[in-house]
């Protein structure tokens, strides 16, 4: 689906007309420079590649200047492919905040914020077993049992233990678009949207 790159601002809220406090996330969307087009007879199917936030010079290559050089603009930090615009953009287009219309619904993909590594209480939502009596005293969040006995001897792929948590791609459908600052390049959307402030995100319709 057709959609830009942004960057998480942050969290605040809203009051909708009925007086009723909504929490939403503020996301700075683009400007973005299309960057290469993607089309049926090269490349096998249509796309845009879409170019987010100036990378300094000294991090970019001769390589990457030529690509960017092609559609008249600097080196970006954030480049992502996006299908279905059904308005026509050659090479070195802008597309801006205003691709979006207030009260839409889009999605928005971002790396979740990572957590270390942490028990099953708090990576899987376990409940803790056992009780705080009977002579035991430390083992109220421990997973209980990961296995059987000498069949199948082995514990089973996938079985939920502690581990590393977050810091994976995440997306959260359906939120809807409460607010488009066109001048500011902001987009206000209801709920909260993977990642940490200044994180970037794709967001889609």
């Amino acid at each position: 689906m057709s959609g830009l790159i942004g960057r998480k601002v942050g969290m605040t809220s809203l009051f909708d007309e009925k007086g009723k406090n909504i929490p939403c996330t503020v996301i700075e969307a683009g400007p973005c420079v299309v960057t290469q087009v993607r089309t049926e007879e090269v490349d096998g199917y249509n796309a845009l590649q879409l170019g987010f936030d100036d990378k300094k010079a000294k991090s970019s290559n001769k390589a990457l200047d030529g690509h960017f050089k092609k559609a008249g603009t600097t080196a970006k930090i954030k480049v992502v492919e996006f299908q279905g615009f059904e308005k026509e953009y050659n090479l070195g287009d802008l597309i801006t905040v205003e691709h979006f219309e207030e009260g839409e619904f889009v999605d928005v993909s971002g790396v979740s914020k990572g957590k270390g590594f942490q028990g099953v209480v708090k990576r899987h939502g376990f409940a803790g077993v056992g009780q705080a009596t009977h002579g035991q005293h430390n083992r109220l969040r421990a997973p209980g049992s990961i296995g059987a006995a000498s069949y199948p001897a082995k514990v089973f792929k996938g079985m939920r233990m502690a581990g590393r948590m977050g810091g994976e791609k995440v997306k959260v459908q359906n939120l809807r678009v409460l607010k488009v600052v066109a001048e500011k390049n902001l987009l206000v959307v209801k709920g909260a949207v993977p990642g940490h402030k200044n994180s970037y995100i794709t967001i889609q319709k």
